[in-house]
């Protein structure tokens, strides 16, 4: 049976028919299996601008201007450009899925997918990655 409500079971059945738990440690393993994919969706993300912006996604240090604008060449069909749409694809993958496990209307599922966004969100995303994305978090509107 499907629920159409909240429901807080340690029972759930998640995103396949075989990824079901019925126990308190196959729950507690499916809960982490969300919140790291929640994170990962948030690293892709991060990822994605970071190549959007011509930058290396894993790189610590800022690296200069130049180095940055040769690396990846211009055009339709860059190589920046390909990276960028293939990050797309994969973070849209996972996001979908999320937004399906959500669905489940398990409460830990859900509570588990916002707080690994949380998480990720913190962890790797950036005002810069908000500029980009058109999220203007400086707005003086009034």
């Amino acid at each position: 049976m499907m629920h159409m409500t909240f429901y807080w079971s340690r029972q759930v059945t998640l995103l396949f028919s075989s990824w079901r738990t019925d126990s308190w440690p196959s729950y507690a393993l499916t809960l982490l299996a969300c919140v790291l994919a929640s994170v990962f969706y948030q690293y892709l993300e991060h990822a994605r601008y970071a190549v959007r912006r011509g930058e290396n996604p894993s790189a610590a240090a800022e690296e200069p201007l130049l180095s940055r604008a040769n690396r990846f060449g211009g055009g339709k069909w860059s190589g920046r450009r390909i990276a960028g749409g293939v990050l797309f694809g994969v973070s849209s993958g996972l996001g979908y899925l999320l937004m399906l496990a959500i669905m489940s209307f398990n409460g830990g599922v859900f509570v588990a997918i916002v707080v690994g966004l949380m998480v990720g969100y913190l962890g790797f995303r950036s005002e810069d990655d908000d500029e980009i994305a058109g999220v203007n978090s400086t707005c003086a509107c009034a």
